[in-house]
């Protein structure tokens, strides 16, 4: 059966990362690259098995890019510190590492979140695929779905929502005035209720009860942050800020209410 490896990037996660990795004792290797984390992150990964890299912090995409390239087998499965395997997705993969992978370069699988006690099933939060299953030797080639999901639990707490919203936020302001772009009022005052309306009504996340009613309204909020950072730093002639090791790379916004927001 063809090996594999698992992936993962962490810091200060010793609250989580136990349960990701008891999800992942299908695993040929466990391999943590740790960004110095201040609490038992390290000693938990160990003492499940996996073999723990210490580095700084270059940035989300270089830091896993690192991970897979230190992997010790070529199929490689990344995940996050607070994602778990369903059974449904394990016996999947299993059953097409049985098939050898049938000539796939790589798989998508789907991400579930929970959300106040609730796997979120509408709104522009599912079905959320990502390609996490792959042979690194691969630049290209035919990528495939698998059955079962990944199930996700993004925020500790609602206030940690809300810290991140403001992080992410920030961070995607500073990127879209290094990028030259710049905002105006109208997009303060309009972009919010259109996200509203996307993730509220055309995506159904009413469906999903008071949660889905709150994370739209936290979707309307995200793009409101957004735009109003980028405004006023067109208005004030602000530089763009260097995001800290400690923050998430701009390009994932989509859990914090606002999926790929323009």
């Amino acid at each position: 059966m063809i090996p594999v490896s698992a992936c993962i990037v962490a810091r200060d996660e010793e609250d989580r990362l136990g349960a990701c990795l008891d999800s992942l004792d299908w695993c040929d290797e466990l391999l943590v690259v740790d960004s110095h984390s201040t609490d038992k992150t390290r000693e938990l990964a160990a003492a499940h098995g996996a073999r723990v890299i210490e580095r700084d912090w270059p940035g989300h995409v270089a830091q896993k890019e690192f991970a897979v390239r230190q992997a010790r087998h070529d199929w490689v499965f990344c995940i996050d510190a607070d994602e778990r395997v369903s059974p449904e997705l394990r016996a999947a993969i299993e059953a097409e590492r049985r098939g050898e992978f049938a000539g796939a370069a790589g798989y998508e699988v789907s991400r579930v979140s929970s959300y106040l006690g609730r796997w979120i099933r509408h709104g522009t939060w599912y079905p959320d695929w990502k390609l996490r299953l792959f042979d690194r030797r691969r630049g290209d080639g035919d990528v495939q779905r698998l059955a079962g999901e990944l199930h996700h639990e993004p925020y500790r707490s609602f206030d940690d929502h809300l810290r991140t919203i403001d992080r992410y936020t920030t961070i995607m302001a500073d990127a879209m005035r290094a990028e030259g772009r710049r905002a105006r009022l109208v997009d303060v005052i309009l972009r919010p209720p259109a996200r509203f309306l996307v993730f509220f009504v055309w995506r159904r996340s009413f469906l999903d009860g008071w949660r889905g009613l709150l994370l739209a309204y936290l979707a309307a909020h995200y793009v409101r942050l957004k735009y109003a950072k980028l405004w006023i730093a067109s208005k004030t002639s602000q530089a763009p800020r260097q995001a800290s090791r400690s923050e998430p790379k701009a390009s994932e916004d989509h859990q914090t209410g606002a999926r790929s927001e323009p």
